[in-house]
């Protein structure tokens, strides 16, 4: 690659084997501006490894990277993004939900000054199509209501396909150690800092293949922390830094496959 990337891709991706090179093939053929993507794994024997090697022979823009920092896909996202090098970073999933050509706008909000940029599924334009009714239920009141309520930026607060600035995640951190509640951490500390948030639509489809194993008692108080945090006036960088250090939750979670 001759030409730094304006966006690294980071795809957390669990067993998937040869089912995401449809996924990888839409990016490459999507995204036109210089990218690198980078596919992380939690441990050597990930069955999507051997598939993704073999892709990285015929693209240079890709390469997988095992996650040292603890299993699960908060701690995969975490390290994709420490491990990434481009100034602007966009999370999507290795299962072909997201639709990847939405990452080179996404890309250019923030490098028009946005922090969070979000592929909304609730605003005109966007679709969800496919997945459970009452998951689909609480994502959309969710977004919505903080849109309302907050004034947060985007409809779609708990998607995971979003982009960042990396020089703000750098300064805010990610406190999320177990899930796709990163998504949501980082737009309600972009809330809490009154920085900018935009949004423009996604049409997600449910997964083509596979199955997913998000859980959804387990994972809703996690989203609920973030959700609650994105209320409240204007803090400081570091009054947000001690208050959000008390979201951190440590207690490892199943590793699911979406949001």
């Amino acid at each position: 690659m001759t030409t730094a990337p304006r966006v690294s891709i980071v795809i957390p991706a669990y067993n998937e084997g040869d089912g995401i090179l449809a996924s990888l093939d839409r990016i490459f053929e999507a995204v036109t501006l210089p990218a690198e993507v980078l596919v992380v794994v939690d441990t050597p024997e990930d069955t999507t490894i051997p598939a993704v090697a073999a892709y990285e022979k015929e693209e240079p823009r890709l390469r997988h990277v095992i996650n040292t920092y603890g299993r699960g896909p908060a701690q995969a996202i975490r390290f994709g993004i420490d491990s990434s090098t481009a100034p602007t970073v966009v999370v999507t999933m290795s299962d072909g939900c997201d639709d990847p050509r939405q990452i080179d706008d996404l890309v250019r909000l923030v490098e028009r000054g946005v922090v969070v940029a979000a592929a909304s599924r609730y605003m005109a334009g966007g679709q969800q199509v496919g997945g459970p009714r009452f998951k689909r239920f609480l994502s959309r009141t969710a977004g919505k209501s903080l849109r309302v309520l907050t004034n947060a930026g985007t409809r779609d607060a708990t998607n995971s396909f979003k982009a960042y600035s990396r020089s703000f995640v750098q300064s805010v951190g990610i406190d999320s150690r177990d899930g796709f509640e990163i998504g949501l951490e980082l737009t309600a500390k972009a809330r809490r800092l009154r920085l900018p948030v935009a949004e423009i639509p996604t049409i997600w489809l449910d997964r083509a293949f596979g199955e997913s194993n998000f859980k959804l008692t387990t994972w809703i108080p996690k989203y609920l922390r973030w959700y609650r945090f994105a209320f409240g006036p204007q803090l400081t960088l570091e009054q947000l830094t001690e208050k959000a250090s008390g979201a951190q939750t440590t207690r490892p979670a199943p590793r699911p496959h979406k949001e």
